[in-house]
């Protein structure tokens, strides 16, 4: 996935047989038969969910600027020709974030075939530079490109080697599982039995990845690239509302943005009433780590009278309290109120004259309002 044309895939040849240098298990490909998708168009591979009404957070660090994924899996199919067959595969929305500026917005489709094995069947890229598309490179439609590829066995072994995608001259990776009894350190706690891959691209990238019951794509880690999952629901949803210290927050961000020259007593009581929280907060600590940061640049800004980055940092406080609100409201809810705090953004990005920052707002609203719209 989001792998870039380069070079030929007889890269990853030489995993395909025989014991590796460690002498560990012989490796096997296991998406070489044809695969049946007879049944339902629902993707309920543990190891590779991909439910309408899903969202997961991703949070990392990509060439040592701040890194954040949005996935939603949204409440519509496409239908997908490929060997003669029709397809119904699930459409899953991709939207990636550095250092607060779009970079990517993609569309994923996937299919989970009759033995409960998830296939990639496409996907559709938009690639941002300055917040406008630069190219679509990545992008590819089974069918009409080539094969699909098996992203997910239905029951992976330590082993199973794999090609999500396998179009010559487009778009390459081979995955290989090299753990299948793997313990993720989950938002919520321990979460076993997921399972740890290699994977090779055709640019010559090696990418070690985690995927986990509940969460699928758990953490991913490159030379020059980490994420890991900050938050998924409906597997870390929370029952009850949503807890009055996160409504107070949110309150207080729109307000200490409309009126910064005010902010240094509510900015400091805010990040008071966070720090005095009740024990026990079950809380996804990233998203926790993430507020209270926020706080911090909030105060600190407030006390040093810097009204652009008061508004600034009460933007971020009001995204991460939205993070944590996502534990207490379905997707589509938090996503609504998104659209506020970007125009928010949008409003800093216009003041300060920055047209990229003003475009890659625009590009977000869109990607929120396209969100929406697939819900009503």
């Amino acid at each position: 996935m989001r792998a870039a044309a380069g070079l030929a895939i007889a890269v990853a040849g030489a995993l395909l047989a025989g014991c590796g240098d460690d002498g560990g298990a012989t490796t096997r490909r296991v998406d070489t038969a044809t695969p049946s998708f007879a049944g339902r168009s629902a993707v309920t591979n543990p190891l590779f969910p991909v439910r309408p009404g899903d969202q997961t957070i991703q949070l990392g660090q990509e060439e040592g600027e701040p890194l954040r994924v949005e996935v939603t899996t949204l409440p519509r199919t496409r239908t997908i020709s490929w060997n003669g067959r029709r397809i119904e595969a699930v459409v899953s929305q991709y939207v990636a974030y550095r250092s607060g500026r779009v970079v990517e917005i993609a569309l994923d489709y996937y299919a989970q075939d009759d033995a409960g094995g998830v296939w990639y069947l496409g996907e559709d890229v938009d690639n941002y530079e300055d917040g406008v598309v630069a190219d679509h490179e990545g992008s590819w439609l089974a069918g009409r490109d080539g094969p699909g590829g098996l992203i997910m066995p239905a029951d992976p072994r330590e082993g199973d080697v794999f090609r999500p995608e396998n179009i010559p001259d487009l778009v390459f990776e081979e995955v290989t599982i090299q753990d299948d009894d793997v313990t993720a350190d989950g938002p919520r706690g321990p979460v076993p039995g997921a399972v740890a891959t290699e994977e090779h691209l055709m640019d010559g990238t090696v990418e070690h990845k985690v995927f986990a019951p509940g969460y699928g794509e758990f953490r991913a880690e490159a030379p020059d690239e980490l994420v890991q999952v900050a938050l998924a629901v409906p597997t870390d949803a929370a029952p009850g509302p949503v807890p009055l210290l996160l409504e107070q927050l949110a309150d207080g961000a729109a307000r200490v943005f409309d009126d910064p020259a005010a902010a240094a007593v509510r900015a400091d009581a805010m990040a008071a009433a966070w720090r005095s929280r009740p024990e026990g907060d079950a809380s996804p600590p990233v998203l926790v780590a993430e507020l209270g940061d926020a706080l911090d640049r909030l105060t600190g800004a407030a006390t040093a009278g810097d009204p652009d980055a008061v508004r600034q940092a009460a933007v971020d406080t009001a995204t991460a309290v939205l993070d944590l609100t996502l534990v207490h409201r379905p997707p589509a809810e938090v996503d609504g109120a998104r659209l506020d705090v970007v125009a928010r953004q949008l409003e800093i990005d216009t003041a300060a004259g920055d047209l990229a920052g003003q475009r890659s707002d625009a590009a977000i609203l869109v990607a929120l309002r396209d969100r929406g719209a697939a819900t009503r």
